[in-house]
């Protein structure tokens, strides 16, 4: 058995019609409807594999990010409801802080310089996890 690595982050939604596999692509500032030939099995077999996916991993809302002008971040994102903290720096890796609290994040993104602000206020002064390296080909 062979197997192949495959990145299915763009896909957004999967139906089946007439004998054709329609996906749903988010390309990021749009979305584009592809179709390809694909018998009524593919589409099941797709719909089981999510429900094992969401079995082992639960499905988490992408925090929305802006991007930002700064020397060390690309981007920075917060989910208020989780008080998550999502940074992605300009090395391309992505950290997610945890019990930020909303004034923060609002003294944090406004703030004149969000490098001396995240060295000061948010490194070292709350828990965080490594979610990714944007770059890393490998991932």
């Amino acid at each position: 058995m062979k197997l192949s690595k495959m990145d299915l982050s763009s896909l957004s939604a999967i139906a089946h019609t007439d004998g054709y596999l329609q996906l749903l692509l988010d390309k990021g500032n749009e979305f584009e409807l592809r179709q390809i030939p694909a018998p009524v099995e593919a589409y099941e077999g797709l719909k089981q594999l999510n429900e094992v996916i969401s079995d082992i991993i639960p499905y988490e809302e992408e925090i929305p990010m802006l991007p930002v002008n700064s020397s060390i971040a690309y981007a920075i994102g917060y989910d208020a409801n989780s008080q998550i903290l999502q940074v992605e720096f300009q090395s391309g890796e992505v950290y997610q802080y945890f019990d930020v609290e909303a004034e923060t994040w609002e003294d944090f993104h406004s703030a004149d310089s969000i490098g001396e602000f995240f060295n000061q206020e948010i490194k070292g002064n709350y828990e965080c996890d490594y979610i990714a390296d944007i770059y890393d080909e490998d991932d």
